[in-house]
């Protein structure tokens, strides 16, 4: 049997890589493309904050293209779906035969609906590799098996800022509020992925500045480091002071 095409809904973060893991081990599947809106205006993925050249070098270091939807800034919901669909007609341009897109979503069946719904207008079909997971085993799973992350952006009103920038480990999870998911399935944080057993080669990173936005939102900017930089550096596979 032949294995299906399919997308992945990219932003970056760690529950977008399980996935990717886990079609990948799936014989039915073939992952041929990350697909990523973009805010055209700041060169950022929306509320992860994620540089466009650190996505570019994350689906570089996975092994597969970035298809980028870009949506001005500010956007609409509207604008928002337009540009999803305008991406899916330009991946089946890429991509013939690909008909169904893989989310990371883990329990909001609202965010499931919603998914389901809009790519029903385009006639694919929405995957959900994750769903149902059980959270705290899944986030254990994720720094078990070596995968490596960063929270790059905290909603200030669900959980302490200081928490933005930390790496996702195992010290982090142990600290973690109980009321927080420890995926941040919610929206209490959000991730950046820069290496593990999925990467060809970790992402050298360097940590910029962290500030609030909308008096609610903290986010902890992470730049590429030098290549010659980084090189000289022992631990430079991982995001400085971090």
């Amino acid at each position: 049997m032949n294995a299906t095409p399919i997308l992945l809904a990219w932003s970056g973060g760690k529950d977008c890589l399980m996935a990717l893991q886990r079609l990948r081990a799936d014989p039915h599947w073939q992952p041929v493309g990350l697909l990523c809106t973009i805010n055209r205006t700041y060169q950022r993925v929306a509320m992860h904050g994620v540089r466009r050249d650190v996505l570019l070098a994350q689906a570089e270091a996975l092994g597969l293209p970035l298809l980028e939807a870009p949506l001005d800034w500010p956007g609409s919901n509207e604008a928002y779906e337009q540009a999803q669909a305008a991406a899916l007609v330009e991946a089946r341009r890429l991509w013939p035969g690909v008909r169904h897109c893989a989310f990371g979503d883990l329990f909001l069946q609202d965010v499931r609906d919603y998914r389901v719904r809009q790519l029903g207008h385009s006639g694919w079909r929405a995957v959900f590799p994750l769903w149902g997971e059980d959270t705290a085993a899944l986030s254990r799973r994720f720094v078990g098996e070596g995968h490596r992350a960063v929270l790059c952006c905290v909603d200030t009103q669900q959980l302490d800022p200081a928490f933005c920038g930390r790496p996702y480990d195992r010290a982090l999870l142990d600290t973690l509020p109980s009321a927080v998911d420890p995926c941040g399935e919610r929206g209490e944080f959000h991730t950046l992925s820069y290496a593990g057993p999925l990467f060809r080669r970790p992402l050298a990173l360097r940590r910029g500045e962290s500030v609030l936005r909308d008096e609610r939102f903290q986010f902890t900017d992470f730049l590429l480091a030098e290549t010659d930089a980084a090189s000289q550096r022992p631990h430079a596979a991982g995001p400085d002071a971090a």
